[in-house]
């Protein structure tokens, strides 16, 4: 193209000019029109009311994918301080829609997908500002004082207005707000067939999914109150994520969902050879992400350049968010390289290097959420009258969660941990791997907090974090009203922390693990967790307590991707 995107209204007209076409002007255009609600002119007799402040506001250009023009007017929020109270905005969690994906194909309800056009200009704003009107409204009325009735994109309280907005929209619908996310919203609805369930709405910001049987009753009822951007269809991306459905080829008749991120990896692997190229060099492809016998903690190569910190640094930000897109295999390996965000050396922006260069080896690979269950050997777990230990000691359900509807969920968990793995604190790598039915859900790669002395202390404490995980798992599931089958399956390849955890008579030798050792103990009594033992070839969250080698890491996704 060769075209440089514009600064100023005057410089995209001139563009036009020159190209002698109208790409910009239509952009204005389209763009003002969108948010001329937002705007109330003052005559030039009328005063600004009192309390309101002047803001500068402005428009922004870019040129998009396809190559349109997009012009965007947004507000100078830097000019205020509104308190953080009416600033804040939550958005949907990805472990929700993770379980959004698996729940669908659990109860066979549609998911359809939609955009909210202009969404923040159908809230009232939180601040009061007023501006003048630029060349972008036009000869009549530029130099007017303009007062912003709208949630403005720039003020920094749109986003909580618009949030707030939209919450009402639902709830006029007869939808509720989930207390463990509130984000999600659901609704009690029931099957021709009488089967009940609950129809749900995941919104972060204006992007909205809906989970329903009738799933496009639902969208025309939001589009009684919003222009939803190109209406709605079935999922195609999501966050970053391509979105499709898969089905295995020993049943093909059932659909599950599937999200993959090959495209952003391969736009991430543009940038990266882009880079590369500039310093004459290009990437080179690795069959594993980091080699096993690299330890970053050891590297005393020189600590890089301020713009090489910037890079490594948004670099390790696009390598997270593969991770949270479904790229477990690179887990561990990223996890390792964050802990050097501030002060990165070169050796850490080599290995990378190598990471990209084993993505571009490996570009495909697809998270299924299968809702199959797991039949695991009830042989496997152990069960024991608790109560000389620990009394009758139940779980705590939550008394506000709304009855349980739909087919039950299966917890599945796998843990491990690293003894020691840090050769220079010496702490210990935990790895968990969460999943509902045959679903990935939650995972967890990171350095404990403290040091422990043996492999049964590290296990113990991965065993203890997991356990706190798996409650609040279960807390968001009956707040979503998803019946649970029973308590989590937990696998650990440890067989000492598992009989420790499992038999009421196992005896702790280590006192300062008593801790852990109770949190556990009480969480199995009290039937949460039920604990089985699992050869360490077999464990999934070994793949998350250090990088492994190409073999092993190959078999083990293969067991988690596809």
């Amino acid at each position: 193209m060769g075209e440089v995107n514009p600064k100023t209204v005057e410089e995209a007209l001139e563009i036009d000019r020159v190209t002698k076409t109208t790409f910009w002007y239509d952009a204005i255009q389209k763009e003002m029109k969108n948010c001329r609600s937002a705007f109330k002119f003052l005559d030039e007799d009328e005063k600004v009311p009192i309390g309101y402040k002047w803001i500068k506001c402005h428009l922004i250009f870019d040129v998009k994918m396809d190559f349109t023009r997009k012009a965007r007017f947004v507000a100078g929020g830097h000019m205020t301080n509104p308190p953080a109270e009416i600033t804040y905005s939550s958005v949907v969690t990805r472990d929700s829609v993770r379980i959004a994906f698996m729940i669908a194909a659990l109860n066979d309800i549609d998911i359809l997908a939609t955009d909210i056009g202009n969404a923040y200009l159908n809230a009232d704003p939180r601040e009061k500002v007023y501006t003048t009107a630029g060349a972008e409204f036009g000869a009549e009325l530029k130099g007017k004082y303009v007062l912003i009735v709208k949630a403005l994109y720039g003020l920094k309280s749109s986003g909580a207005a618009w949030r707030a907005h939209f919450a009402a929209t639902l709830k006029t619908l007869g939808f509720t707000s989930c207390l463990a996310d509130p984000d999600v919203w659901y609704r009690a609805a029931t099957k021709p067939t009488g089967e009940k369930y609950y129809e749900y709405i995941l919104v972060y910001v204006d992007d909205v999914l809906t989970l329903s049987h009738q799933a496009e009753t639902v969208m025309k009822g939001l589009e009684q109150f919003y222009r939803l951007k190109d209406g709605f269809a079935q999922p195609t991306q999501y966050l970053g994520a391509a979105v499709r459905k898969w089905t295995f080829p020993e049943d093909a008749s059932n659909i599950k969902w599937a999200l993959s991120s090959e495209q952003y990896i391969k736009e991430a692997l543009k940038n990266i050879e882009s880079h590369l190229a500039d310093k004459g060099r290009t990437l080179r492809k690795s069959n594993q992400p980091m080699p096993s016998s690299y330890l970053p903690e050891l590297d005393i190569t020189p600590l890089l350049q301020e713009d090489d910190v910037h890079f490594y640094q948004s670099q390790i930000s696009i390598l997270r968010w593969m991770v949270e897109l479904g790229r477990l295999d690179i887990y561990i390996n990223v996890a390792l390289l964050s802990s050097y965000l501030t002060a990165p050396r070169q050796g850490h922006l080599e290995a990378l290097y190598c990471i990209y260069g084993y993505l571009k080896s490996h570009t495909r690979s697809t998270m299924v959420f299968d809702d199959s269950y797991v039949n695991w050997d009830e042989n496997s777990f152990t069960s024991f009258d608790w109560t000389d230990f620990y009394g009758n000691v139940e779980e705590e359900e939550p008394p506000n969660a709304p009855p349980p509807r739909g087919k039950q969920v299966q917890i599945n968990a796998f843990v491990d941990a690293n003894h020691a793995r840090n050769k220079i604190t010496r702490r210990s790598q935990t790895g968990i791997l969460i999943y509902l039915n045959r679903a990935p859900i939650l995972w967890y790669s990171k350095s404990q907090k403290t040091v422990e002395t043996s492999t049964f202390g590290s296990e113990f404490v991965a065993l203890r974090i997991a356990t706190e995980m798996i409650k609040g798992l279960r807390y968001k599931l009956r707040m979503m009203g998803i019946p649970l089958d029973g308590p989590a399956n937990v696998l650990i390849d440890n067989e000492t922390v598992m009989k420790n955890a499992s038999i009421p008579s196992s005896t702790l030798q280590k006192k300062h693990n008593a801790i852990c050792y109770h949190c556990v103990r009480e969480a199995v009594a009290s039937n949460v967790i039920r604990v089985a033992h699992i050869p360490t070839d077999q464990n999934l969250a070994d793949m998350f307590t250090k990088p492994l080698g190409a073999t092993k890491l190959h078999a083990f996704c293969k067991r988690i991707l596809y």
